[in-house]
């Protein structure tokens, strides 16, 4: 039997489990998956370690970084994002090669491309981790000019939450957010931006998918904004990662 499964911590709030374990038994698939908790990116070698029969595995908060130093290889995406979300385990003469991936960048651009108008040319990206990287790249690809917003200044392309102006939000009519703020069980916060500013010709792009309607997408729509939640650039990155798997090398 293959194995399938997820590192990262917490996992509670974790889909991938259920769906494809759903999927293998519907569709007669021999295989498994299993989430696989681990409190520091040190662990992942014993999970390599005591899991020979891994096919493949998806990778969430906080290792979509930390584990490329682990990798034998990164497809081109991969590398040019500097994040990972999906890891295809190779046997080649008895040795195993471990290939990084990011189906999170096709799942995003596949499901926002949709709702762009004419009128957004430029993007906040709320948040610098992993999975903001995917994020910027595929806004990019998009043909959208891109500005991260953290709690501190990293660079030339950061402002800090303080320092967004009510020009700043006129000019960004398109809001990610990819921080944690706002997922269940703490759905009563919400990324601390300037909602008053927002007008109908926003679209706010909330990564969480737990609750449906976060804080930051309700704000978004008392606005008259355009909002949407990360449920369907999960399930395509999750037929991304499939794809990845069973695709030959």
């Amino acid at each position: 039997m293959k194995k399938f499964g997820l590192i990262g911590f917490p996992l509670g709030h974790s889909f991938s489990k259920n769906f494809f374990n759903e999927k293998f038994h519907s569709e007669n698939i021999d295989a498994e998956y299993v989430n696989f908790e681990i409190p520091t990116i040190e662990d992942f070698p014993k999970v390599l370690a005591a899991n020979p029969n891994l096919a493949g595995l998806n990778v969430t908060i906080p290792y979509k970084e930390k584990v490329i130093p682990y990798l034998d290889e990164l497809d081109k995406d991969a590398e040019a994002i500097g994040a990972v979300n999906v890891i295809k385990l190779v046997q080649t003469k008895g040795k195993r090669k471990l290939i990084g991936y990011n189906s999170d960048l096709l799942g995003f651009t596949q499901s926002i491309e949709p709702l762009l108008e004419p009128f957004h040319k430029k993007a906040l990206i709320l948040g610098t981790g992993g999975a903001s990287k995917a994020i910027n790249h595929g806004l990019q690809q998009l043909g959208l000019e891109t500005l991260f917003v953290s709690r501190s200044r990293h660079d030339a392309n950061t402002v800090t939450y303080e320092e967004l102006t009510p020009e700043i939000m006129a000019e960004y009519k398109v809001i990610v957010n990819c921080t944690p703020v706002g997922m269940y069980p703490q759905a009563d916060k919400c990324p601390e931006i300037p909602y008053e500013c927002l007008t109908p010709q926003h679209l706010l792009y909330d990564l969480l998918y737990n609750p449906d309607t976060t804080l930051f997408m309700k704000k978004g729509s008392d606005q008259g904004a355009v909002v949407k939640n990360g449920l369907e650039m999960l399930l395509l990155q999750a037929f991304g990662s499939w794809d990845i798997w069973n695709r030959q090398l």
